[in-house]
């Protein structure tokens, strides 16, 4: 199946009715970083920042992925892959005032983030409270 089609949820299901799969959007541009300010008035905006070298960033990864509860409409899922868009992590750590650390989960609402949280404890996050 590959890296992606795993991250971005391109798989046969095998037949299995499963949890929602997260709807990853690509965050490749600093340019998105407006775009997630400006929706995040109406719905949460989640970057999740991704290390495709570090197991442990692999292992937080689907810990998150198999929590996860979510309607697709309920907030926007952005994933960042650090190592193919380094000026984009470089851009969200300074846009958005948090220091960059890897795995990392960041909640964006109204222009700001409301929470964000690193390793092991992203997957303390509780998704359901900022929506």
């Amino acid at each position: 199946m590959g890296l992606f089609g795993g991250i971005f949820g391109k798989g046969d299901g095998g037949g299995k009715k499963s949890k929602p799969e997260i709807p990853w959007v690509a965050l490749t541009s600093i340019e998105q970083l407006d775009e997630i300010i400006a929706k995040s008035s109406a719905k949460p905006q989640f970057i999740f920042k991704h290390s495709t070298t570090c197991g442990i960033s692999r292992m937080v990864l689907n810990m998150f992925a198999s929590g996860y509860s979510l309607e697709s409409n309920q907030a926007d899922f952005y994933f960042l892959d650090l190592h193919a868009h380094r000026e984009v992590s470089n851009g969200v750590a300074q846009k958005f005032q948090v220091m960059h650390q890897s795995p990392q989960l960041l909640v964006v609402k109204n222009g700001v983030v409301v929470a964000h949280s690193s390793h092991g404890a992203i997957s303390e996050i509780a998704l359901e409270q900022y929506i």
